[in-house]
């Protein structure tokens, strides 16, 4: 069976301070409702092949926010392997938006289980900018990675400040 992978943008800017902040999304549902650390995402989602990775992160920002990706350049932060096994591949890029006008995607989920009763729940529940320790603390653990590699691609030069 062919692996699960999902692609994301991680939107960065410049915070108040001068530090980078990113955008995270909050998982939507029952099983997220109560949690914080660990319940974050870069918001990305599931493609298959023909779809381009890159084509998939921005299709899935649009149907995860509701709101189109920003327009400037993508700069790849690579793979990761989630603890359940789905590969995770990210573009970092600078942008801003207002985390108050998101309009999330919506799946549908029996609640309770076993219940036979289907409910429609957000995608995403909320997003928030975060300073690179406070998205560490709130992240998925193998998303923790893109923080380091967008680090590393800002003091390289390799992506913009934001």
């Amino acid at each position: 069976m062919a692996r699960k992978r999902s692609a994301g943008l991680l939107l960065h800017r410049s915070g108040a301070d001068g530090g980078t902040e990113v955008l995270l999304a909050h998982m939507g549902g029952p099983l997220w409702a109560r949690r914080d650390a660990g319940a974050w995402s870069v918001p990305k989602g599931e493609y298959a092949p023909p779809e381009e990775p890159l084509a998939a992160a921005r299709r899935e920002f649009a149907e995860e926010l509701g709101m189109p990706p920003p327009d400037g350049r993508y700069v790849p932060l690579g793979d990761v392997r989630q603890s359940g096994g789905k590969v995770v591949t990210v573009w970092a890029v600078a942008g801003d938006l207002d985390p108050d006008r998101i309009e999330p995607g919506t799946f549908e989920l029996e609640w309770p289980r076993g219940s036979g009763v289907i409910r429609s729940f957000p995608e995403i529940d909320r997003v928030a900018w975060c300073t690179p320790e406070q998205a560490r603390a709130r992240l998925v653990t193998a998303q923790r990675e893109f923080l380091d590699r967008l680090a590393e691609a800002l003091a390289a030069g390799r992506a913009d400040a934001g």
